[in-house]
């Protein structure tokens, strides 16, 4: 990319600029964003289904090139958006190069789901980040030469900035900057569909925004008595009263108590489905994992539900729900998760935390990891970590391995030294649905109570119960009506108790 500028004594400070970004992309500091597959990979499969959601999402994506600017007043409908070229900073300390490396990637991945293009990173080594800009100020000047040579419009932190850390950077580089957790809650208020997943993100939001309110001018403006107002200028000079930021404040807090009775209130609708479930003893499993490892692509593969799939983080939020069944004709159920990422904004986790129940109430947890990621290790850590916050550890897990067509078998023996037991499945090729399948019916708990049973022909809902709930052994159709003997739990075993033999 070239770079032409007005003024010659910016000369020098962009060649160091060129040449730095020459160095960085030689030694692979900073590439593509890893997070994302690459085109190849982003196919959908006939198990995913009619894709509707996401040619909808796509029509609306912002187009790289296209000027804001109109020349004719008849394109005034068909006027999209140019893309924010962003530069990401990071700050890690001595020995932890590697990880913050596949934060900046995974960060890159986040900003061009939220619509943007990553024209450059910036990393520093440094025991903290620094208190004032975060950045220390000799990195803070490289990293305003950097955004005046690729044009950039916005930095992303990554991390959660004090309020006081961006304006400060943002007075140095002179656009706009923010941080990780504005970038992820900007996309879960994009990806949201449902009622219950909006007022969960505006709350998010809304809990993001309350402490980092600023205000300007007149907004600031106390009230005052006798020779106090304006520097001791008496009467006449006192301010207006409540200020425009502690009006905005409280608007804040009676919006957000608003929102969380709103939450409380989607409660009972989906506890008594929960219920109904279990009333039925229907076990469930969560599909569990990191974001983007392809969870409702798994879902799809084992049910063919035709849930959203899309080559993006957080391209699903709602928990989505489907019925399935064992090899021997158990049902259960399949739960499609909201998925995880690393340094997740903790007001999503308290927002998330009813969607997020789904989890510690389930049965089995399969725990789906993004095989081809370069660090699965990290992936299976943050997890556990959020798994562990809404009490799901005791759970019995599954830990999938997905995307196995993208790895060869040193890769795959890497692995299976990471996590004993753990399966391979590709949910684009079918390889190890089977026996994915197979493993969930053996983890799944099985009925209690074994019994043998005579029910007459007049009580065919008896024998469908069994055939539904429980585990047959076998079954004879007799003059006295139909014999069973099965494994059933303890409230069908109490209705069979009067034919029992």
């Amino acid at each position: 990319m070239t770079q032409s500028t007005t003024h010659d004594e910016h000369g020098d400070a962009v060649e160091r600029v060129l040449a730095a970004a020459e160095r960085r992309a030689e030694s692979h500091v900073f590439g593509s964003a890893q997070a994302l597959q690459d085109t190849a990979t982003a196919g959908y499969t006939s198990t995913d289904g009619e894709q509707w959601e996401v040619e909808e999402r796509h029509a609306l994506r912002r187009v790289a090139g296209l000027s804001t600017e109109l020349e004719d007043v008849t394109e005034v409908e068909y006027r999209q958006l140019r893309l924010e070229n962003v530069v990401l900073v990071g700050v890690y300390p001595q020995g932890a190069q590697e990880d913050a490396e596949n934060s900046l990637r995974e960060l890159a991945a986040l900003a061009e789901t939220a619509g943007a293009v990553v024209r450059d990173g910036l990393l520093q080594r440094r025991p903290h980040p620094d208190p004032a800009t975060y950045l220390g100020r000799g990195k803070a000047q490289e990293l305003k030469d950097i955004v005046a040579a690729v044009g950039a419009d916005t930095v992303i932190a990554d991390t959660e900035l004090a309020s006081s850390q961006r304006r400060a950077l943002e007075d140095v580089v002179k656009v706009k900057v923010i941080d990780r957790t504005t970038v992820i809650l900007d996309i879960f208020s994009q990806h949201a569909k449902s009622r219950e997943g909006r007022a969960q993100v505006e709350l998010a939001q809304l809990e993001y925004l309350l402490p980092r309110l600023r205000g300007w001018g007149e907004s600031m403006s106390r009230q005052a008595g006798g020779q106090v107002g304006a520097g001791g200028a008496g009467m006449g000079s006192r301010g207006p009263g409540e200020t425009k930021i502690e009006l905005d404040r409280r608007r804040i807090r009676t919006r957000m108590a608003m929102l969380r009775k709103q939450i409380r209130d989607f409660k009972p609708a989906r506890e008594a489905k929960r219920a109904e479930r279990k009333r039925h003893t229907i076990p469930s499993v969560a599909i569990a994992g990191y974001t983007n490892a392809g969870k409702s692509s798994l879902l799809n593969a084992l049910t063919s539900a035709g849930v959203l799939v899309e080559n993006a983080l957080f391209a699903t939020l709602d928990a989505t729900v489907r019925r399935s069944e064992t090899a021997d004709g158990r049902v259960y159920t399949l739960t499609d998760t909201v998925g995880f990422v690393r340094n997740l904004p903790h007001q999503l986790v308290e927002a998330f935390r009813s969607t997020l129940e789904e989890v510690a109430d389930a049965d089995v947890i399969v725990h789906v990891v993004d095989g081809s990621h370069p660090d699965p290790a990290g992936q299976i850590k943050t997890v556990r970590d959020v798994m562990g916050d809404v009490g799901a550890r005791s759970i019995p897990e599954i830990i999938v391995f997905n995307k196995a067509d993208l790895l060869d078998d040193d890769e795959r023996m890497v692995l299976r030294g990471l996590v004993a037991g753990a399966h391979f499945v590709s949910s684009r090729s079918g390889e190890g649905i089977a026996g994915l399948r197979a493993a969930i019916d053996e983890v799944l708990p099985k009925p209690a109570v074994e019994i043998s049973a005579v029910v007459p022909y007049d009580r065919g809902d008896l024998v469908a119960a069994v055939h539904e709930t429980g585990l047959l052994l076998e079954v004879a159709h007799e003059e006295a009506g139909t014999r069973i003997h099965a494994h059933v739990n303890e409230r069908l075993a109490a209705e069979l108790a009067p034919f029992a033999v």
